[in-house]
């Protein structure tokens, strides 16, 4: 007999996409929605799209998000009886989900004592060894512990790995003795800062092997379900950025054991709400990774082919009904891909690149799905994780998936800043993907082009619609003259002229205005015939050498953004007249983004040698080390510890040893 509790209000704990992806479903079950945010996300969609919103005191996560007390309070202030974690943060906090039910408030989530078990993964493959489910060898890092030796006793390339949270942070890879040290560091900081408990373990690395993970959902009446498999395996900093379901490695036979391997676990904890049960594969044999006790990033993916939402599901379990199906009855239909657009720069080693969104639109190509939390004026801060959108492809074959998530993205407008869209889409292109041949050192081994390139052609093209917008502006706003067509001259003079770089590119385009009010342009010894067919607010229609295109075009101060069936250029005008600049400072270490200063490990006057680490930067909720270019000497330390820097920002001085 079911016991349901409806929920009427939602306080959902967490931000940007997945508060959004909350409140859409929640919003079609009827129930009203209440979003928290930091004073940094006051203007965001997911405060806007929630019913009511309460603001929080502090900038950082830790002073935000993940602060329990200002949590609770929201909860009683907006009256909510339900709290919904989403992912990351306070997710799988025990304690955290202890307070909140302590409180009279459901936790859209799993019982407090699975994510005791669970959330800890080293608990986790503990139980799974008692469980008779394969796991690799792991050893925990206690205060005591010889971390050299725990790690020749595993055998290198060794994982150093929180036990707490997950999304790859607190995770590092180590080859060598020497890396370890350093590497235990820097795990255990971002891990306290990231998720509030710095743990950590050491576990054997798989250098090529598959990331599969099992979707399971369970009702508080004991009967659990899998949802199928997912497969993760495209990764960069251990983060996923791509993933599909089902897997293409994944065999029928394959599929089964995992899939009652991951039920067999979660029955075992009296498992309730959706959860993940992680393994790595290679050819038929898998090993026990964690369980998240949490909805995945990459949830979409199996909406896609089981039709389930999971959503809804979490909030109906938490309510105290039964599964409205069984295992016999799921089925799945397709296949769907998943890519995760980032603020990163993926030719600076994927480092987060913060920056407003100057101009945002989903595309249209591909009947493509998007999970965002942002809108054009949207500032990705260096406080948050840098993830912009996921965007989701459901089809009826893969490769269909494939070519389809592959030109929304090339057609989806994101300006601004810098992405990874491109080497998202160069990924999805390459051979080896098409084939499924995707092991988690696929980039690696790989190495998808990290930015396009596009044409002379296009790139013309581009600049000769940013000087047809240029000059409309100039025309709508000329104080005088108005009345004057654009270009009309009472004499013969010179072009006029406008040079834009992209990339190592100049452009220099000299163009004259036609008696019909055509445009005759040169540009890299080549001459275009310009008809202009329609301008304004931003839009460019014009006939190039008899080619037809539409553009959308913002500036945004020297720089022109501009987006057409191709995709997005950006151009950057350069000045009619030569500018007077300060000289760069040479033999300097600058900062890679804006971000916080962790550590400093050098002193004026100190000898260092390449590749030796001077300082850990801290952005978007991940450390950044930066080390020595080359052996020399510290003349200067320009900053402390705690500081906050500025992108460019000059950080240590650094002379060659003579």
């Amino acid at each position: 007999m079911e016991n349901v509790r409806v929920i009427k209000k939602i306080l959902i704990a967490n931000r940007g996409e997945i508060a959004c992806r909350i409140i859409r479903t929640a919003r079609q079950m009827g129930i009203a929605t209440v979003a928290i945010y930091a004073e940094s996300d006051i203007n965001a969609p997911f405060v806007k799209e929630a019913d009511a919103a309460i603001g929080l005191t502090g900038q950082t996560p830790g002073e935000t998000y993940l602060d329990t007390d200002q949590v609770l309070r929201a909860c009683k202030t907006s009256g909510a009886d339900a709290l919904h974690p989403g992912y990351g943060f306070l997710s799988e906090n025990t304690g955290f989900a202890r307070v909140i039910e302590d409180n009279g408030i459901t936790f859209i989530g799993p019982s407090v004592t699975a994510i005791d078990k669970m959330g800890d993964k080293l608990s986790a493959k503990k139980i799974m060894t008692e469980a008779g489910v394969p796991t690799l060898p792991a050893i925990e890092l206690s205060a005591d512990a010889d971390v050299s030796a725990a790690a020749e006793k595993i055998g290198y390339p060794v994982l150093v790995k929180a036990t707490a949270g997950g999304g790859g942070r607190g995770m590092r890879v180590v080859d060598s003795v020497d890396q370890l040290a350093d590497a235990v560091a820097s795990a255990k900081r971002e891990a306290g800062a990231a998720f509030g408990n710095d743990t950590l373990f050491l576990e054997r690395w798989l250098t090529s092997s598959r990331h599969v993970e099992i979707q399971i959902l369970g009702d508080q009446q004991g009967n659990v379900v899998h949802c199928f498999e997912r497969e993760c395996s495209i990764q960069r900093r251990h983060q996923k950025i791509i993933e599909e379901a089902p897997s293409p490695a994944v065999t029928a036979e394959l599929r089964q054991a995992m899939g009652a391997a991951a039920v067999s676990a979660a029955q075992s904890l009296g498992y309730y709400s959706t959860g993940t049960v992680e393994f790595l594969l290679d050819g038929d044999e898998f090993w026990f990774l964690e369980v998240n006790t949490r909805l995945q990033v990459e949830h979409p993916v199996t909406e896609e082919i089981t039709g389930i939402d999971l959503v809804r599901e979490q909030i109906r379990v938490a309510e105290g009904a039964t599964l409205s199906f069984n295992q016999s009855e799921l089925t799945f239909k397709g296949h769907a891909i998943e890519a995760r657009l980032y603020a990163e720069n993926p030719e600076n080693n994927f480092l987060p690149s913060p920056g407003t969104v100057v101009a945002w639109k989903p595309s249209s190509s591909g009947n493509a799905r998007f999970d965002s939390g942002i809108e054009s004026g949207s500032i990705i801060s260096t406080q948050f994780d840098p993830m912009i959108a996921k965007v989701i492809v459901h089809a009826q074959t893969r490769q269909e998936a494939i070519i389809r998530l592959a030109r929304a993205l090339e057609t989806t407008r994101i300006q601004g800043l810098v992405t990874n869209r491109d080497f998202l889409v160069s990924t999805l292109r390459t051979a080896e993907f098409l084939a499924g041949d995707t092991t988690t050192d696929f980039i690696d081994r790989v190495n998808p082009d990290r930015v396009s390139s596009p044409s002379l052609n296009r790139l013309v093209f581009a600049a000769i619609a940013a000087m047809i917008e240029a000059r409309a502006r100039r025309h709508a706003t000329a104080k005088v003259l108005k009345t004057i067509p654009r270009g009309w001259r009472n004499s013969h003079l010179p072009p006029n002229r406008v040079s834009f770089t992209h990339a190592n590119t100049t452009l220099l385009l000299e163009y004259r205005t036609q008696r019909n009010g055509d445009l005759s342009v040169q540009c890299q010894d080549q001459h275009y015939a310009v008809r202009i067919l329609a301008t304004g607010m931003g839009q460019v229609d014009c006939e190039i050498n008899k080619f037809r295109q539409s553009f959308n075009i913002d500036q945004h101060q020297d720089r022109w953004l501009i987006h057409n069936s191709d995709g997005d250029i950006e151009l950057q005008e350069m000045p009619r007249f030569p500018q007077l600049h300060l000289t760069a400072l040479s033999g300097g270490l600058t900062a890679p983004m804006p971000g916080k200063v962790l550590a400093i490990s050098t002193s004026e006057g100190d000898s260092v040698s390449q590749g030796q680490v001077l300082l850990v930067l801290e952005a978007m909720k991940m450390e950044h080390q930066i080390s020595a270019p080359r052996d020399g000497t510290v003349t200067s330390v320009n900053v402390s510890e705690g500081d906050q820097v500025a992108n460019s920002e000059l950080l240590i001085e650094l002379a060659e040893e003579e």
